[in-house]
């Protein structure tokens, strides 16, 4: 052989050993990553190559799957039942544009493709097997409720059942109906949901954290009587009225000018929302306290899942003593979301205790077998139960005789607190209304936390109020849970 003959030998076999070498890597290392790649089509031909898994709310499916007829090679598609009612729960699953909440979640699960759905054969073979089911929390009468009871307004209301952490309710509006962005030629929809001011993609119970106004006063009270600052709801406070801000001119007035606010004790501050008590006792009390008993109660949590993320309430840092005052009133750099503000009163009516929230029980296999479970009543300690039975006893009177009047369900123990927080610089927009609350039915033991949010309700800028606008929903959706 001569020298030209077995140094192109050796050339070629060096290539064919670079191919082999390269082909191994692909198929041990980066098959995976190719295979999910988002951009690969057989992932979307294989996830509706059959019917979906169910997204489950008391027993009843809310979603199905229906055969997409011809011109496509995607086999089937997503339906919803009550699309708008359900969908700050399930998401939407698109065959165009991907998938969110519960939908986008448990994708795997539900389209069968989960590794736990498989038998060690089928999980080297990657063969797809049926899809598994996901259990909600959710209370279809609460859900109806407080979906009815928003009606027309943009807002959002999530209900918690305070002992187990089960949420019973997550309502946004405006909604949208999934069904209509379900498949892949849906671009007029999609352009339009996208584009409207109103966000109606936007889970605004979860994820449009807002300023809570005068809701936020329940932490602030529960700092004070867990840092001793006041001995209990009744001990008389030091507040000036008018109170004002440290180191400034500017003077922190309450809404009612004739309501006895100077020197009021929390019981009395809180059933008149009393500015000038709350924000003395925030000052006083210094933003690292203030802080935190708000990140006991949740606030600052990056990490909240649902197990869908929730958007982090914040409660700021690095303040001067003027907006710490501030933020005692839930204004200035403080903002919460409806699941955070249910949060604080399902920790005060569970006798201090908070237990995580979650939306889902468990996720089945097809044949019923758990591959998740989500424990009920995980909790921690939030405040004493002693602070926890004085703070019930300020909300009830708030309810009873105070600002929260409209959130009153006969027969039942029920607490709240209203709060009316300013938009826009120098308040020049409609304020948002919120109210926060709890109810117990003393004969069947029944109990359950609600926050309410109206961010607008086309109502004019002098009659927006968290008990003219909130409480009546917060109302409805505690007499469901109740019933």
């Amino acid at each position: 052989m001569n020298k030209t003959i077995r140094n192109t030998s050796v050339f070629v076999l060096l290539l064919v050993l670079a191919l082999l070498g390269r082909a191994t890597w692909v198929q041990a290392y980066e098959a995976r990553a190719l295979a999910d790649d988002q951009k690969n089509r057989r992932n979307t031909i294989a996830q509706y190559a059959q019917p979906l898994g169910n997204i489950v709310v008391a027993g009843s499916p809310v979603t199905g799957s229906e055969r997409s007829g011809g011109g496509t090679d995607l086999e089937y598609w997503r339906t919803y039942t009550d699309g708008e009612l359900y969908a700050a729960v399930t998401g939407y699953s698109s065959q165009a544009y991907g998938a969110t909440q519960l939908e986008g979640i448990y994708a795997d699960v539900l389209d069968g493709t989960d590794d736990r759905l498989k038998n060690p054969l089928d999980a080297v073979t990657r063969k797809q097997q049926e899809p598994g089911t996901v259990l909600t929390t959710i209370d279809p009468a609460v859900q109806k409720a407080a979906y009815r009871a928003l009606g027309n307004k943009k807002g959002a209301a999530v209900a918690v059942d305070p002992a187990s952490g089960r949420i019973l309710a997550l309502a946004s509006t405006p909604s949208y109906d999934p069904s209509r962005i379900s498949g892949t030629n849906d671009g007029t929809a999609w352009k339009e949901l996208t584009g409207d001011e109103d966000k109606p993609l936007v889970n605004r119970a979860l994820r449009q954290p807002l300023p809570p106004g005068s809701t936020f006063k329940l932490v602030v009270a529960a700092a004070a009587l867990e840092d001793g600052l006041y001995r209990s709801v009744d001990t008389a406070t030091e507040s000036p009225d008018p109170y004002t801000l440290p180191h400034t001119r500017t003077v922190l007035r309450n809404e009612n000018a004739s309501a006895p606010c100077e020197n009021a004790t929390i019981r009395t501050a809180l059933r008149y929302s009393c500015n000038n008590v709350f924000g003395k006792m925030a000052a006083d009390l210094g933003q690292d306290k203030v802080r935190a008993m708000a990140e006991k109660f949740g606030f600052n949590d990056a990490g909240l899942d649902v197990p869908v993320r929730a958007y982090a309430s914040v409660y700021p840092s690095k303040m001067d003593p003027a907006q710490t005052a501030l933020s005692g009133i839930g204004q200035f750099d403080v903002t919460a979301t409806p699941l955070q503000m249910a949060m604080v009163s399902a920790a005060i009516a569970n006798d201090g205790l908070l237990a995580a929230p979650h939306m889902v029980s468990e996720v089945v296999d097809s044949d019923g077998d758990p591959l998740a479970s989500f424990e009920d009543g995980d909790t921690r300690r939030i405040v004493s139960s002693s602070t926890a039975g004085q703070l019930r006893s300020a909300m009830v009177t708030v309810v009873e005789r105070g600002t929260g009047t409209n959130a009153a369900v006969a027969g039942a123990e029920v607490g709240g607190k209203t709060g009316t927080a300013q938009h826009g610089e120098n308040n020049s927009k409609t304020p948002y209304a919120w109210f926060t609350s709890y109810a117990k039915d003393p004969s069947t033991g029944k109990q359950v936390a609600v926050a309410v949010m109206i961010e607008d309700s086309g109502a004019a800028r002098s009659e927006v109020s968290g008990n003219g606008l909130a409480a009546p929903v917060a109302q409805k959706m505690m007499a469901a849970a109740l019933k």
